[in-house]
């Protein structure tokens, strides 16, 4: 099974950060939660705090097979302000590794490059910054080794695209069934 972080910030989408944890860990996927804000204890755009499993500071990534970044306007920006998850990201993109994004968050990908002539999705009201990839009205899109999401509505077709890529599509399926999800 793969190994996956998500990176959680202070004013992230509650919805964005936990359904792909959820999802792939259903799939039997190792998922670490790690934090960017220097402590464990994160704050949602909606007021729910949550604990992350990791300190970005103290995690090591080199057995990371995929990066996820939930959106949420502040949350994206803590995240792409934080230098070296921006450093890691890129590193991991040029190694091959997979990354996403979802909602305001594909922004951060498109400053680093890493959407450059590829299709993506967005938040609505962001596709305006996707000056780089084709804009794709759909809820994920997936092109190459980068997936992206749209928005909080998004947040399971997301995550079932991801376990599509790590799992197969017959797990994939199977655990949409499970979860009484239509396929």
């Amino acid at each position: 099974m793969a190994e996956v972080y998500v990176f959680y910030a202070d004013g992230m989408e509650e919805i964005e950060a936990l359904t792909p944890v959820d999802v792939l860990r259903r799939a039997g996927n190792t998922v670490v939660t790690v934090s960017v804000m220097g402590r464990r204890d994160v704050m949602g755009a909606h007021g729910i705090r949550i604990e992350a499993d990791a300190v970005f500071e103290n995690t090591d990534f080199t057995d990371g097979d995929l990066f996820v970044l939930p959106g949420g306007g502040d949350g994206m920006n803590n995240l792409r302000h934080y230098e070296p998850l921006c450093s890691l990201l890129c590193e991991k993109a040029e190694a091959g590794k997979r990354v996403a994004a979802i909602c305001a968050s594909p922004f951060i990908l498109e400053k680093l490059g890493l959407l450059k002539g590829k299709k993506a999705t967005i938040y609505p009201t962001m596709s305006v910054h996707l000056k780089s990839s084709a804009y794709m009205k759909e809820q994920a899109v997936t092109d190459g080794l980068v997936t992206t999401g749209a928005g909080p509505g998004a947040a399971f077709d997301f995550s079932y695209e991801l376990v599509k890529l790590l799992n197969g599509e017959e797990a994939c399926r199977e655990l949409r069934n499970g979860m009484v999800y239509p396929y």
